[in-house]
């Protein structure tokens, strides 16, 4: 289970480290996809496959699933991490999830996500808005 937040920079070939608590949950290769937001989601493969393979089961009559599926696919790109644990986040990755140079890099239980520092922030400020209760209340539905 990935958890934690941690804070790095690109450099100006476009890498990134990866925390090495989750290099190690991640392995040698892992997949870097356009997320929710505007950040990057980074799957282990066998995350991946499994998200993959939900998605080829959505309804292929629905737009909203062929959005999902042309979203999560269709912006997918492979990564290794070299042996500084640097990975390359490629320009239309970069672009989507308007990174900069500083990043905040966050576990989120079976994935990683890769944020702009700056747009994180933000995104916590307009959060907090809702409190967990709410959030947690509109999950009810879902038995969470």
């Amino acid at each position: 289970m990935f958890v934690g937040e941690y804070s790095h920079n690109i450099d100006a070939k476009g890498r990134v480290i990866i925390p090495a608590k989750f290099r190690e949950q991640l392995g040698e290769q892992f997949m870097i996809t356009k997320g929710f937001e505007g950040c990057l989601f980074v799957y282990p493969m066998d995350a991946w496959e499994e998200l993959a393979e939900n998605l080829s089961k959505l309804p292929s009559n629905q737009k909203s699933a062929r959005h999902l599926q042309r979203m999560f696919l269709s912006g997918a790109a492979e990564a290794e991490p070299d042996k500084q644990g640097k990975v390359l986040i490629t320009a239309p990755h970069r672009e989507h999830a308007m990174l900069t140079k500083e990043v905040v890099i966050i576990g989120v239980s079976k994935r990683v996500e890769i944020w702009d520092a700056q747009r994180w922030q933000e995104y916590i400020q307009s959060e907090e808005e809702m409190t967990v209760e709410e959030a947690a209340e509109s999950l009810e539905e879902i038995s969470f």
